[in-house]
């Protein structure tokens, strides 16, 4: 079977798995996301030997398979020739147990004879040493056990143990259950036990749903794409990660294979703020705490634009050749080279939500002067590499510039702090960040700005486009009716869409010329067309690109002009903040429907 992205992920904001159309798991790493995976067939070509888990049913004809409504529990029904059907529910327990979160490191499935007489086979084959081999395996009378690479894992459940060793296809009579966890005793009836995690993980994702404020328009595809990025959020320590997998290509055959199981400032900070959209401010301040800990760590030096979830400096990029890749396209990367760039973006995306901390009353951590003065050390910072060349938000890796949304965001970070020490009281202090962004925002308008055309460029004293200029509106750097932001939105608008896409760029880079067109920046585009008042083509887009979403309602990073395939890691984090951000500024208003 040809892999592809039509995957829907399930998680508990500690381990996460992707599962196809068929019920199969085909991706998961534990015990982190960003660990070694127990499910690898994503990765290893179209007949993995293994890293799945499969149910199948015998005769199989058709599959129907949707999330339980508001939540991130999936349901699959397989149907047969003859009529019989299975029913399966896959989730990752996420509940309130002794007055805490329990989301252990744990895959759920119970599986339930719908009609007539099923008969399934189930292939657990879990994978150690990056895909290399199946996992070696012990087993007791109710559980076996898979000695993965980072991990151990323990099967219990109520099938006999004996049709899972042997893989024997059985009549499926009575409902199972199956809890795929620690390397523990489970401590009640496994059915029960099961069942009952499973009825909790629906309850407790369909009260965080109802604390959501939704847009009237397009409320499922916002409620899934916020679930989704919860499930991107390692709680342990606050990381959001930028997608769920590593060296999903941009294109085939192109080499822009990365691996994006870390935390992105720049793509943590889009989110965070997407989501306090929704009032999701359990992720925001957990999310801010991470941001802290990055603070106190550089005392007032180098940030690095990406780092572990654990807080880890060095995620060393290399290759693995123990899968096959993404339809046999490699190389497979672990690690990213990313952690060495020069990003200077970084420290407004630090500044930018940490201020929140100073406003917002609905934290239970407000913003204190110590982190006012902790956070200063981070402006100082932007202020003085504002006109330093770096890597750029598409971290070029030989290319270096002083390029402008670098700049804008390090103008951003000192505007912030003036307003911060506004809100404190710190007048001297405010006066002292004001001139700074002054001084950035003059810089900026000397170096970037192209008098004979009118628009900006994407470096110093250089000429190219990228998308990232339609963000000097969004960043306030420029009101969108401005003449020299509308002359920039047009030369955009022109040389980087290709149909309803657009390109982050289309110089050629480290890698040639690029091929498909970034999700993110559409959505960029998108609602540059709203605030240019042309709001009925900006919802034609944008349904075109809800469209372009999988079964499970989310996109990966990249999409190809020519026939609208997915490419690049998935789900990502980008693509569903694009999602939200545009369904809430395209959206009727509430009073349309009171």
């Amino acid at each position: 079977m040809t892999p592809n992205l039509d995957l829907a992920p399930i998680g508990n904001c500690s381990v996460s798995a992707l599962v196809d159309r068929q019920g199969r798991f085909v991706w998961a790493c534990a015990p982190r996301i960003d660990g070694d995976p127990v499910f690898s067939a994503l990765m290893d070509g179209a007949s993995p030997e293994h890293g799945f888990w499969a149910v199948e049913l015998e005769g199989l004809v058709a599959v129907e398979q949707a999330y339980v409504r508001n939540t991130a529990v999936l349901r699959t029904v397989l149907t047969a020739g003859d009529g019989a059907a299975v029913e399966i529910l896959d989730f990752c327990p996420r509940h309130l147990k002794h007055s805490r979160i329990y989301r252990p490191i744990a895959f759920g499935r119970v599986v339930r004879p719908l009609s007539g007489a099923p008969r399934v086979t189930m292939r657990l084959r879990p994978s150690a040493d990056w895909g290399a081999r199946a996992a070696e395996r012990t087993s007791g009378s109710n559980h076996i056990r898979y000695l993965c690479s980072d991990v151990t894992l323990r099967l219990t459940t109520n099938c006999p143990v004996s049709h899972v060793l042997d893989e024997r296809t059985f009549r499926l009579e009575e409902e199972m259950a199956f809890f795929l966890g620690p390397d523990e005793g489970y401590d009640q009836s496994v059915l029960a036990g099961v069942n009952a995690a499973l009825d909790q993980t629906i309850v407790h994702w369909k009260h965080w749903t109802r604390t959501l404020y939704l847009p009237l328009d397009w409320q499922e595809a916002v409620i899934r794409a916020a679930i989704t990025l919860k499930l991107c959020v390692y709680e342990e320590t606050g990381a959001i990660v930028a997608a769920m997998t590593t060296s999903v290509p941009e294109f085939p055959e192109s080499g822009r294979n990365w691996d994006y199981r870390y935390c992105w400032i720049r793509d943590a900070y889009y989110t965070v703020r997407a989501l306090n959209r929704l009032g999701a401010v359990d992720i925001l301040e957990s999310y801010l705490g991470y941001l802290r800990n990055l603070v106190d760590d550089a005392a007032g030096g180098h940030v690095q634009p990406v780092y572990g979830v654990g807080l880890e400096p060095a995620i060393v990029e290399r290759v693995v050749d123990t899968v096959e890749g993404y339809r046999g396209m490699k190389p497979v990367r672990v690690g990213n080279q990313a952690h060495e760039h020069l990003q200077h973006d970084v420290y407004g995306q630090i500044v930018l939500p940490l201020v929140q901390a100073f406003f917002d009353q609905r934290l239970l951590r407000p913003g204190t002067i110590e982190d006012f003065r902790a956070l200063e050390t981070v402006g100082d910072r932007a202020f003085a590499l504002h006109d330093q060349v770096d890597a750029g938000l598409w971290e070029f890796r030989t290319i270096a510039r002083v390029h402008t949304y670098s700049s804008v965001m390090c103008w951003a970070a000192c505007d912030r702090l003036a307003k911060a020490a506004h809100h404190l009281g710190l007048d001297d202090r405010r006066e002292f960040w004001r001139e700074r962004a002054r001084i950035i925002r003059e810089r900026i308008e000397a170096e970037a700005y192209l008098p004979d055309e009118g628009r900006f460029a994407a470096s110093f004293g250089g000429t190219e486009l990228d998308a990232s200029l339609l963000q000097m509106t969004d960043l306030g750097f420029l009101d969108a009716r401005d003449p020299r932001q509308v002359k920039t939105f047009e030369a955009v608008e022109r040389d980087l869409k290709r149909g309803p896409y657009l390109f982050r760029y289309i110089h050629p880079d480290d890698f040639g010329e690029p091929e498909t067109a970034f999700n993110f920046c559409t959505f960029w585009y998108i609602e540059a067309l709203h605030l240019n008042s042309r709001t009925e083509e900006a919802r034609v887009i944008f349904e075109e690109m809800l469209s372009r979403r999988t079964h499970a309602g989310l996109l990966s990073e990249d999409i190809s002009i020519q026939d609208g395939e997915l490419w690049g890691n998935y789900p990502q984090t980008y693509s569903l903040v694009g999602i939200i951000n545009c369904a809430v500024l395209l959206s009727r208003s509430w009073t349309d429907a009171r």
